[in-house]
């Protein structure tokens, strides 16, 4: 792409440069060169976007209109979405360096999560309670909160606001969509099916720009009343410190480096092409990623002679190639990172099995090859270190006691793969590692109607599901006095 694209901003269904013209470039990481410029928002600009979310709120016809009607406009989005999947995962191929076959894919079946919460725009209900007072009718009802920040990274996009504006819309919020300044344009191009679908100018919002100061007065603004968040540990606490501002709710998704756990009697063949998926595919940037493989010693062997020989076929290169297996990571810092990491590896007696260093013949883009490496013990810094690159820590274990305090050893606490025959077994040690997904025989699978989310320093809050639009709500206790006698006068006593 040799002319330059510029974008805009969605603010209250207009679309809009930076109030003081700013800007920033955006990189395509398979070729190291700029194809496009994105806003760099003001406080003026979030302030503005914030105000015209909360007065759609407020005054606009969207957390009145009824569920049906919100659940029809959800519904028309979902089925925009899916048309566009092509021309949507060319744009985030091209600005993240995914496959396009991956970025297009995952397009059309995120229309799918639209879909859900379009359906369940109409089913949240309040309840009756059984209390303990004569005459007495009481129940709650289920009202939206006002205005949700939604801050995403640049990793599965479509997925990420699926997720978190998906129920937020359902619910009869308003939404202000901060993008990630890594790669801003996916968003933004999705942004131009909301008029489309029928969303009333200030429902979505959509704005970009760096932590400071868009994040920051986005996540401290008076009118927030809920904040999504997926990203890293250092941004999350800065984010928490900002909605002591305005005591917004707050739900966090940090990532992981998740255990990929093989025990002895496991199908081979299923667990190393499980193990692939989750450390090689999208390079390795998921937060999902297996990045921690235990192998039972009695099949380890057998277990990286497969794996490594997959490995070394993996076809590296262009990401709009349809051949293409695996693409360029999406920054220099996380390939400076996975250099980094592996060669301290090394320094600490770590052994790099396949892998550990950028291909050649691939041109000037952001590469790194798909990296094993062996690691003697888990004390060493890449087992407990999240890359967001193809690079995977391989341990060994003796027994189901020792592999689950291995798991767990860590401030990690996202996602987890165990691969075993024993059913038994399966359920017991599912139970006892510390994480909030946790896949059997299978790895990287989700759906519109199962939560997800972290344990420890992986976050708090669940997104996906049918819970997920509860929690874009908030009770309110409504008190029916059925009796047709008078209320007592209060200062007798009776």
């Amino acid at each position: 792409m040799s002319e330059l694209k510029h974008y805009r901003m969605l603010i209250n269904g207009e679309w809009v440069d930076a109030s003081d013209g700013g800007a920033f470039e955006s990189i395509n990481p398979a070729t190291g060169a700029v194809w496009a410029t994105v806003p760099e928002a003001t406080e003026e600009d979030v302030d503005r976007a914030v105000r015209a979310a909360h007065e759609a709120f407020t005054t606009g016809p969207w957390s009145r209109m009824l569920p049906v009607e919100r659940g029809k406009i959800l519904r028309r989005l979902a089925e925009l979405l899916a048309d566009r999947s092509e021309e949507l995962g060319r744009v985030e191929t091209i600005d993240t360096g995914k496959m396009l076959k991956e970025t297009r894919w995952q397009a059309k079946y995120i229309a799918e999560f639209f879909q859900f919460y379009a359906g369940c725009a109409d089913k949240v209900h309040g309840e009756t309670l059984p209390i303990d007072k004569p005459d007495m009718l009481a129940m709650t009802l289920r009202e939206p909160l006002g205005v949700c920040a939604s801050i995403v990274p640049w990793n599965s996009q479509m997925f990420l606001i699926a997720v978190k504006i998906g129920p937020a819309l359902a619910a009869g919020n308003t939404v202000v969509l901060k993008t990630s300044e890594q790669a801003s344009t996916p968003l933004l191009e999705f942004g131009k099916l909301f008029e489309e679908a029928g969303f009333p100018p200030g429902v979505v919002n959509i704005i970009s720009g760096h932590g400071d100061p868009c994040g920051r007065v986005l996540t401290s603004h008076p009118l927030v009343a809920r904040i999504s968040f997926t990203g890293g540990p250092n941004a999350a606490r800065q984010i928490v410190r900002n909605s002591a501002e305005n005591f917004a709710q707050v739900s966090l998704e940090l990532g992981g480096k998740s255990p990929f756990i093989v025990f002895e009697d496991a199908d081979i063949e299923s667990a190393v092409n499980g193990s692939i998926a989750g450390i090689f595919g999208a390079s390795g940037q998921s937060c999902v990623a297996g990045s921690r493989l235990y192998l039972h010693e009695d099949i380890a062997d057998a277990f990286l002679e497969r794996m490594i020989a997959i490995a070394r076929d993996i076809r590296i290169g262009d990401p709009l190639a349809e051949e293409t297996q695996m693409g360029p990571l999406a920054t220099t810092g996380q390939l400076a990172c996975c250099e980094e990491q592996v060669a301290r590896a090394i320094e600490q007696g770590g052994t790099v099995l396949t892998g550990g260093k950028r291909p050649e013949g691939v041109g000037e883009g952001w590469y790194y090859e798909p990296t094993i490496v062996a690691c003697p013990d888990q004390s060493m810094e890449i087992v407990d270190t999240e890359m967001f690159g193809p690079v995977l820590s391989v341990l060994r274990f003796r027994d189901e006691d020792e592999v689950v305090a291995l798991a767990n050893d860590t401030k990690h606490g996202l996602a987890a793969g165990i691969f075993t025959k024993d059913g038994a077994r399966a359920i017991r040690v599912a139970k006892q590692v510390r994480a909030g997904i946790v896949w059997v025989n299978t790895y990287r699978t989700v759906s519109p109607v199962a939560e997800f989310g972290g344990f420890k320093e992986s976050g708090y809050g669940r997104e996906s599901g049918m819970q997920a639009i509860y929690d874009y709500t908030r009770p309110k206790t409504l008190w029916l006095n059925t009796s047709s006698e008078p209320m007592a006068n209060p200062f007798v006593m009776r």
